[in-house]
């Protein structure tokens, strides 16, 4: 047996045996479900990451994230089986390593993959022979074999003979009751035939199936083609949301009607912007990428425009009601915006368009609050440096009365939306919550 194979056939067999540890890089809202799907099935785990309150929270037994109970977290941590830390030099004692970092946008929109490149020369400072190295951070195809596994070479060791890379894009969706990170589909690749095999080996382990694909560059196109589907379709709905309310037609009507058609149509939702990590960022990597082959990617740039506009439009359906059924300008008036989470029942706000929404606003002269019962207060933020610190307010009757309106941004279940339209004066409603309540009511309007 030669030393490639050699090498090949002991991670297998670790991997196989669950002699295996695993590192996770980056403990948030992907990494960490995946470090606790990983520990309890079997494998040592050490999650690292570099904000020091995270490993403060875990080694208390406290989860941050909605995916992880306190339970869940507290069960791998006492069989031994979970660990975090911000010494990445624990790095050299795993012998996979998964990369779960952000991949955010510049204010230009070009891919940001700083974090990915410091983890990985992290990672390289500790590479050894033997190890299977994973990015599942969303990214343009090519990012894994031209960025990663370079940097990682750039150490003398080669990969598909000292160690591997493999690509796995994360299939996150907090807050959804029905998948988590052990029962959805695991699209998997590797840098050549033994990478793919210690790939699905490592996740077959973990997940309820993997779906291995050709390569790495395939399996980062995957997670691209996913969300840009979403972007292009909710910017489908959006456009015709604005065409229809000025026909005097419900969009939400429409949409329901129309999905009662079994075959060849499947329903999306208008709303006040795109929010999450993936759906508003992920799209541009590959227009990003495309620069490079001289293709438009004009569906997908037109898509983030209509989408991009949305927040602006849904302010401007709130100046309309407020003018026309409260005769007050939006410069004069105090507005309640409900819901500062991008999604409903859940605590995440990146990219929220409940943000924008709030700076519009003001910008335009109003004064504006939120309500979010999962938010207390708006953390630090890239953009939104002015909303930092802000607090929730209280819902309750007198406050909800105290504002000329109250825009719906997130449509949280928690919210008794009858007892609000019994308090507020005037409400525009960006997502249907009343229409599928089936609570009507004369100072509601649609937007």
């Amino acid at each position: 047996m030669d030393a490639r194979s050699s090498t090949f056939e002991t991670l297998s067999k670790k991997i196989e045996t669950r002699a295996a540890r695993a590192g996770i890089i980056g403990l948030g809202y992907v990494g960490l479900p995946l470090a606790m799907a990983v520990a309890r099935s079997g494998f040592a785990v050490t999650g690292f990451d570099i904000d020091p309150k995270k490993i403060v929270a875990l080694d208390a037994r406290r989860s941050y994230i909605d995916a992880v109970t306190n339970e869940a977290l507290t069960a791998e941590i006492d069989a031994g089986r979970f660990v975090s830390t911000t010494d990445f030099a624990g790095l050299s004692d795993c012998d996979v390593i998964v990369i779960c970092v952000p991949t955010p946008l510049t204010k230009h929109r070009d891919p940001d993959l700083s974090f990915v490149e410091a983890t990985s020369r992290s990672i390289a400072a500790h590479l050894r022979a033997g190890q299977l190295i994973v990015l599942e951070s969303t990214t343009y195809p090519g990012t894994t074999d031209d960025i990663v596994k370079v940097i990682l070479e750039e150490t003398g060791l080669k990969s598909g003979s000292d160690f591997f890379v493999g690509f796995s894009p994360e299939r996150e969706d907090p807050g959804n009751q029905n998948y988590h990170t052990a029962t959805i589909p695991k699209v998997v690749a590797g840098d050549g035939a033994q990478a793919l095999s210690l790939m699905k080996s490592f996740y077959g382990a973990a997940v309820s199936s993997v779906v291995p694909v050709s390569s790495n560059a395939t399996a980062e196109a995957v997670k691209l083609t996913e969300n840009i589907f979403r972007s292009v379709n909710i910017a489908l709905v959006n456009e015709l949301k604005t065409v229809y309310a000025a026909m005097g037609i419900d969009v939400w009507e429409v949409i329901d009607a129309a999905k009662t058609k079994p075959f060849g149509y499947m329903p999306f939702y208008p709303g006040p912007g795109l929010g999450g990590h993936c759906i508003p960022i992920d799209p541009f990597y590959l227009t990003w990428k495309s620069r490079e082959f001289e293709l438009p990617t004009r569906f997908i740039e037109l898509a983030g425009e209509i989408n991009s506009a949305m927040p602006r439009y849904v302010v401007g359906k709130l100046a309309e009601a407020l003018d026309i059924r409260a005769g007050k300008a939006l410069s004069r008036s105090r507005v309640l915006v409900l819901g500062l989470a991008y999604k409903k029942n859940v605590a995440d706000i990146r990219e929220s368009p409940s943000l924008r929404l709030i700076e519009i606003i003001e910008e335009r002269g109003g004064k504006a609050d939120y309500h979010d019962p999962f938010v207390a207060e708006i953390p630090p933020t890239r953009e939104y440096q002015a909303l930092k610190g802000r607090k929730s307010i209280d819902l309750t009757p007198e406050a909800v009365a105290g504002y000329d309106v109250v825009l719906i941004a997130t449509d949280h279940d928690i919210i008794d939306y009858a007892a609000l339209s019994k308090n507020a004066r005037l409400i525009v409603d960006t997502r249907n919550v009343f229409g599928r309540l089936g609570l009507s009511a004369d100072h509601l309007i649609k937007a």
